[in-house]
């Protein structure tokens, strides 16, 4: 089953994936997202949090 991963070496905390699936991503402490729930929303939802993302952090891993 594929989920999504955070690069937080590449993201720089906009956000926009927390607007976009916000069951699925959360920003921390740091100000770097993070996955809370990998199935939080469905997989549309969160490939479109992934296709907003402007520096590509987020990915799909097996």
């Amino acid at each position: 089953m594929a989920v999504p991963v955070i690069d937080a070496d590449l993201c720089t905390g906009c956000g926009l994936c927390v607007d976009v699936a916000s069951k699925t991503f959360e920003m921390n402490d740091e100000g770097i997202c993070e996955v809370i729930d990998p199935q939080g929303d469905d997989k549309e939802t969160i490939q479109e949090a992934i296709d907003t993302c402007p520096t590509e952090a987020i990915s799909w891993s097996e």
